[in-house]
C-alpha cells in the first residue's frame, strides 16, 4: 500500500507514477487507448442519429444555441451533442470496452455503473463564442457520492488542440469543494445546461489537453475544467461516459448549490419522457444508470 491512495484504488494497471499524477492533479491521459475502428463505428452511428435514421429510446439531442432555430436539413451541422445514449447499442459499446473499463476500475472498483453518456460534436464557432464550455465541475450534475468513486472517461475522436477547442483543466482542483454553478453572463447567449463556476481562482494554472484520436483522459468529478471555442470549420468530436461505483449512495440536493440544475434536468427529462413526474434527479439518474457486466 502506498500513501497515495485517496483518489485511486490499489490496482495492477496504473504505475506508481500514474497513480501519483492522478492523486496530485485529478486527471490522467492514456494515449491511444481506443482503436480507430471503434471510433469509426461511433462516427457512423452518430451520423445515422443526425440524419434521423437511428432513434434510440431516451436519447437527448442538443443543438448549439446559435443553430437551434435554423432550418437545416438534418445533419451533423445541427447537432452539438447527444447524451443518454444508453439504449443505443453501437454508442454504448464505448462504455463496455475492456480497455476503458480496465482503467475505470482503478477509480471506482469492480462494480461499475455507467451513469451519464455523451457524444460531443463541438460546432465551428459562429463568432458568438457559444461553442466554448464554461469552467465547471461535473459533480454539480450528480446527486450521488462519494465523489472519489466517480470518474469520467473522455475519448478524443480526432486530433484535438486549442484550435478546435480542447479540454482545459485546472490541475489539483479536485481536492477542493464543489462550488456553486450558474449560467455565465455571456453576450452571445449560452447553451442549455452549460452552467459554470462563478468564483474560481483566475490565477490558477491552466493546462490545455492536446489529444490525438483514441487518447482518453480519466478525470475526477471535482476537477475544474471546460473547453475553448472551435476556431476551425470542422466539428470537433469526443465521446465520454461517467462511471460510478455501484456502492455510491444518493444525496438530497434540496437546499444545496445543486438544486438549480436538478430543476432543469428534471424539466427536460419530463419533456423527453412526456411525463409530468416532478421526479427528482435521483430517480431520473437511477432510471438510466446501467450496471456494466464484467466480461
Amino acid at each position: 500500500a502506498s500513501c497515495y491512495n485517496v483518489y485511486t484504488l490499489d490496482n495492477d494497471v496504473l504505475s506508481l507514477e500514474q497513480r501519483k499524477f492522478y492523486e496530485e492533479n485529478g486527471f490522467l491521459v492514456i494515449k491511444n487507448l481506443v482503436s480507430d475502428a471503434d471510433i469509426q463505428r461511433f462516427r457512423v452511428e452518430f451520423e445515422k442519429i443526425c440524419r434521423g435514421e437511428s432513434k434510440p429510446e431516451g436519447l437527448m439531442v442538443m443543438r448549439d444555441v446559435t443553430i437551434a432555430k435554423s432550418e437545416y436539413i438534418p445533419s451533423e451541422k445541427t447537432i452539438s451533442k447527444v447524451q443518454d445514449f444508453q439504449e443505443d447499442e453501437e454508442l454504448f459499446r464505448f462504455c463496455t470496452l475492456p480497455e476503458v473499463l480496465k482503467y475505470v476500475e482503478c477509480f471506482t472498483g469492480p462494480n461499475i455503473m455507467a451513469m451519464h453518456t455523451m457524444l460531443i460534436n463541438k460546432p465551428p464557432d459562429t463568432g458568438k463564442k457559444t461553442s466554448r464550455h464554461p469552467l465547471h465541475q461535473d459533480l454539480h450534475y450528480f446527486p450521488f457520492r462519494p465523489s472519489n468513486l466517480i470518474v469520467c472517461a473522455w475519448t478524443a475522436m480526432e486530433h484535438i488542440d486549442r484550435n478546435n477547442g480542447c479540454l482545459v483543466v485546472l490541475p489539483g482542483t479536485h481536492k477542493g469543494p464543489l462550488k456553486p454553478h450558474d449560467y455565465p453572463q455571456w453576450e452571445g447567449g449560452v447553451n442549455s445546461m452549460f452552467h459554470g463556476i462563478q468564483d474560481y481562482d483566475q490565477d490558477h494554472a491552466r493546462l490545455h489537453l492536446v489529444m490525438e484520436k483514441g487518447d482518453t483522459v480519466f478525470f475526477h468529478p471535482l476537477l475544474i475544467h471546460g473547453s475553448g471555442q472551435n476556431h476551425t470549420q470542422g466539428f470537433r468530436k469526443a465521446i465520454s461516459c461517467h462511471f460510478a461505483s455501484a456502492d455510491c449512495h444518493y444525496i438530497d440536493v434540496k437546499g444545496t448549490s445543486q438544486e438549480n440544475i436538478e430543476k432543469e434536468i428534471v424539466g427536460i427529462a419530463d419533456k423527453v419522457y412526456r411525463t409530468d413526474s416532478g421526479l427528482d434527479l435521483k430517480v431520473h439518474l437511477m432510471f438510466r444508470g446501467y450496471l456494466i457486466e464484467e466480461t
